[in-house]
């Protein structure tokens, strides 16, 4: 053939600045794209001499990538099926016709694994190149050799060229600042980085640099458990050994194979969510599988493979489909299989390897509901004492003792077993069970648990005296005189930590029952540990925590309190309690004088007697207050009391530890 010159076929005056900004946010996939259209060359012609089409030998097809850094060239050879002339100018110069297309369904019998979608992967060479120039011999006999070449713009020259072997060359004469890509170190990078387990042999110099046929090509059942755990070490040489993996290995409704590895996740949840490789027909695509796996599969580890999930032409990005979402459905079910069918089989396996896998099956509870509906029936509870057991095991084992007054079973739980011990020990010695929620995720799956395991009630063991967790009847209310519990509230709360707020409940909890416990409301304090993981709770976080101070009124030690109290404040606190009752009379008065009559109708004088007072009534209240709080302050029981009740929350820090220290050695002598 004569030289010829032309213009690449195309609707816009020139292509290449749109390849180059908009169609591949990349630029280092050039490479893949490069090499992916070579496995497909040579992939073709074994599908062409499977059919009886090509008699010549097949020979060595290797694929072989060359650097040349001092020149800035970069080459990728391959001896595949090779083009003709009329072939390069319909699928090269008429960008985006693609072969792949047409070729599946001549040879579908033959392959089914041809990458090339769209037709622009060649083009994406001109991200980086100046010029590109195709050599290229086609396997039909008779054919002649055809050298094409493009600078960039839409012009183009093909000729004949002489060509000994079959296949293509593509030479990338790299821009200068592209020159990167023709450096050893950063080949041998995108090389590993996106082809090496390629369905073809590829070498880069003297060495393959991939493998053909990676581990989740094979059947299952042909591979140990050794072999799993060395590719799990290629993929992942620092991390710690899995649990266990799925492989999973489907072709109907659609394609999918790939091995999914489980990792250890015990004391903080993983937010690296780009652990699990998608390759399509071997060639890798991305490691953000957001949009094909669930959430909390993101978790997970290992491979992907699936010719069945459409991508964009950057094959950058996974469009949203049927097939999408059915592959998803899938997984999860797989997922779901797995974990079930170890708890039944291998209960002793499961449960030892439970405190790895709990955080990954809540977050799954959390966010899919239908892996949640499967989870009920193989998740486990693990109790303060060690024990694990599925959800209606432990239900069976609670039912009776932990069933409260209004026919609701309570499941009682810990987030930390040594700062709870004594709530701990307070429920065991009732009879009862104490579950171990210590993750991050605790605080939402516990209202999660709430809405699916039917008449139950989650309570933390320190939120309430152990009486009133479980209610087995009404408690019958101390005896106080009138306003008395208001006044121990102030005189607690003034030697109590200043950044809390306290309210304070006297309750008959026996004579041996601690004198002072401080609680923190279950629904209050479970939302404000939801709010610092998110979820539209700030709510909840910028408020101040808030305590209830359980006042044992039959602990000898606080009879004592209130015998001193009455002693040393008494006579004061009556007179206060009698001014403060008449400035009250006086006030009920003026309000019904006034119950009927607009502000209008209302004479100054008496507006202004109210007024005085309301502010009699402040001042008299604040200093019964004050008296209460010196009260506090200067009594020696009352602080240590206080102070055992905050070493028991672990509240107890700084000024105020040091000196209960100092208290308590001067008691003993």
């Amino acid at each position: 053939m004569t030289k010829t010159k032309g213009q690449i076929g195309v609707t816009t005056e020139n292509i290449f600045p749109v390849i180059k900004k908009f169609l591949y946010s990349d630029h280092e996939i050039f490479l893949r794209e490069l090499v992916a259209n070579a496995v497909d060359a040579t992939q073709k012609l074994g599908a062409i001499a499977g059919k009886g089409e090509f008699k010549g030998e097949m020979g060595d097809t290797t694929i072989r990538i060359e650097a040349n850094e001092k020149k800035n060239i970069l080459t990728i050879t391959d001896r595949g099926i090779g083009m003709t002339a009329e072939e390069i100018d319909k699928y090269i110069n008429q960008i985006a016709f693609s072969s792949a297309g047409e070729f599946l369904e001549k040879y579908k019998d033959q392959i089914d694994s041809i990458i090339g979608h769209f037709g622009l992967g060649f083009y994406s060479a001109f991200m980086v190149s100046k010029k590109v120039e195709i050599e290229s011999l086609s396997y039909k006999e008779g054919s002649k050799g055809v050298k094409w070449s493009c600078d960039g713009s839409p012009e183009f020259t093909m000729e004949e060229c002489k060509k000994d072997d079959r296949g293509t060359k593509i030479t990338l004469y790299l821009d200068d600042d592209s020159k990167e890509f023709s450096a050893k170190q950063k080949v041998e990078e995108l090389l590993n980085k996106y082809c090496k387990f390629m369905p073809v042999k590829i070498a880069f110099g003297k060495d393959i640099i991939n493998d053909s046929e990676p581990l989740w090509a094979k059947t299952p059942s042909e591979i140990k458990d050794e072999e799993y755990l060395d590719f799990y070490r290629k993929l992942y040489p620092m991390k710690e050994d899995p649990l266990f993996w799925i492989h999973l290995n489907v072709d109907y409704p659609f394609n999918l194979t790939g091995i999914l590895y489980f990792p250890k996740i015990k004391d903080r949840m993983d937010i690296s969510k780009d652990r699990i490789q998608l390759y399509c027909n071997q060639m890798f695509v991305t490691d953000q599988v957001e949009n094909i796996v669930p959430e909390f599969l993101t978790l997970l580890y290992g491979v992907i493979d699936s010719p069945d999930i459409p991508l964009n032409v950057s094959r950058s990005y996974l469009q949203a489909d049927a097939n999408v979402k059915k592959i998803s459905t899938y997984i999860t079910k797989k997922v779901a299989d797995r974990l079930e069918e170890i708890s039944k089989e291998k209960k002793e396996e499961f449960e030892s390897k439970w405190d790895n896998l709990k955080l990954f099956i809540e977050y799954g509870m959390l966010t899919d509901e239908k892996f949640c509906e499967r989870a009920l029936k193989f998740a486990l509870f693990k109790t303060t004492d060690g024990k694990y057991l599925n959800y209606d095991d432990y239900n069976k084992l609670i039912e009776k003792e932990q069933k409260d007054k209004d026919k609701k079973i309570v499941y009682l739980y810990a987030t930390d077993a040594v700062a709870q011990y004594q709530y701990i020990e307070a429920a065991k010695n009732k009879g009862y069970q104490v579950l171990l929620f210590d993750s991050q995720l605790d605080a939402h799956f516990v209202n999660l648990l709430e809405t699916k395991i039917k008449d139950s009630k989650f309570a933390r063991v320190d939120s309430d005296s152990i009486e009133n967790l479980i209610k087995k009847e009404d408690s019958k209310k101390p005896e106080l005189k009138e306003g008395e519990e208001l006044d121990l509230e102030y005189a607690f709360a003034a030697v109590l930590p200043e950044e809390g707020r306290y309210t304070l409940q006297a309750e008959n909890m026996g004579e041996n029952g601690a004198p002072l416990l401080i609680t923190q409301n279950e629904f209050m304090r479970r939302y404000k540990e939801m709010s610092s993981l998110g979820g539209g709770l700030n709510f909840y976080g910028e408020m101040p925590d808030s305590y209830t101070l359980k006042l044992n009124v039959e602990n000898p030690l606080v009879k004592q309190i209130i015998k001193q109290k009455d002693e040393a404040t008494e006579t004061k606190a009556n007179d206060l309690k009698a001014q403060i009752a008449n400035v009250k009379d006086a006030l009920d008065l003026i309000d019904k004088d006034t119950k009927n009559k607009k502000d209008e109708d209302i004479p100054q004088e008496m507006k202004d007697k109210r007024t005085k007072l309301n502010s009699t009534l402040t001042s008299l209240q604040d200093q019964k207050r004050d008296l209460m709080r010196d009260f506090g302050r200067g009594n020696t029981l009352l602080k240590q009391i206080s102070d055992l009740a905050l070493l028991a929350n672990g509240m107890l820090k700084g000024k105020q530890l040091s000196d209960f220290v100092s208290r308590s050695l001067s008691l003993l002598k």
